[in-house]
């Protein structure tokens, strides 16, 4: 791995390692998401499919977790190619502790701006997201879009989203008055991997394409030198596969509120969430 992309990482919160998987290796891995998903809910299944519903989302709904239950994704979590960049990336190897699927279809919602560490309360440190398209993703059907450098603010207080945009109901504000519109789109083919820090704040708009699906597979990780995190993400993963011990990570805690100062906005720690549900 170049040593520009952990300068990258560093500097703006993300990198993206393009052609990391082949194009082939996409494919297969988005055929084997379709069958998953074509054979209705699974085990522990939260949101369960709705194959007659008017809301995309609920035809296809995202998955989470698979690793639990299926050796591909288990597989993948664990991929030497992911090891290997995280930990150029971090400086030390990684723990993994959690899986996604998204479907996103033609017409589907998108995701509000957020961070991810709000949910995992990884400490110390932060988490590290994996985001890999299985198809190409632009704009046109939502892509993720990111705030560069935003990785160095606090974990900011939340505040209500807008739901007929996005199918999360609570977003982060900027310092300034703008929003998603603000972000940058990170366009991809398959097989890129976009690598972000926990902190970083993203989103994605809605897909307005007539007939193209924005499937991506998210491995989240924690920072190896991590001794607790959120218990919906327990147990957590050496990258070998084998299971440890953390420490349990509380909901609420304090966070970042945008003032005025004399250099501009400011994010203060004055506020107080209380989120204790697992990751969106």
């Amino acid at each position: 791995m170049s040593a520009s992309f952990k300068d990258e990482f560093d500097q703006q919160g993300y990198t993206v390692a393009r052609g990391l998987f082949s194009a082939a290796e996409a494919e297969q891995l988005r055929e084997h998401y379709m069958v998953l998903r074509r054979r209705g809910s699974y085990e522990n299944d939260e949101v369960g499919v709705r194959s007659g519903d008017r809301d995309p989302l609920r035809r296809y709904p995202r998955m989470a977790q698979m690793h639990r239950w299926d050796e591909i994704s288990l597989q993948w979590l664990i991929d030497d190619r992911l090891e290997h960049t995280l930990t150029e990336i971090l400086g030390q190897t990684p723990y993994a502790v959690q899986t996604m699927l998204y479907f996103k279809p033609p017409g589907s919602r998108g995701q509000a701006l957020h961070q991810d560490n709000f949910y995992l309360k990884a400490e110390p440190g932060t988490c590290v997201a994996a985001w890999m398209a299985l198809d190409p993703v632009d704009e046109s059907n939502g892509c993720l879009s990111v705030v560069p450098g935003s990785h160095r603010w606090p974990i900011l207080c939340t505040e209500k989203a807008d739901t007929s945009v996005s199918f999360t109901d609570v977003t982060v504000p900027l310092p300034t008055a703008g929003g998603l519109e603000d972000a940058v789109p990170v366009v991809m083919e398959p097989g890129d991997v976009l690598f972000f820090h926990g902190a970083l704040v993203h989103g994605s708009a809605p897909n307005v394409t007539a007939d193209r699906f924005r499937r991506a597979l998210i491995g989240h990780y924690i920072e190896g030198a991590a001794k607790q995190v959120a218990e919906y993400y327990h147990p957590a993963l050496r990258m070998d596969g084998s299971p440890l011990e953390l420490a349990v990570a509380e909901g609420g805690g304090a966070c970042g509120e945008w003032v005025e100062s004399a250099d501009g906005p400011v994010a203060v720690m004055t506020g107080v969430h209380s989120v204790t549900r697992k990751h969106e």
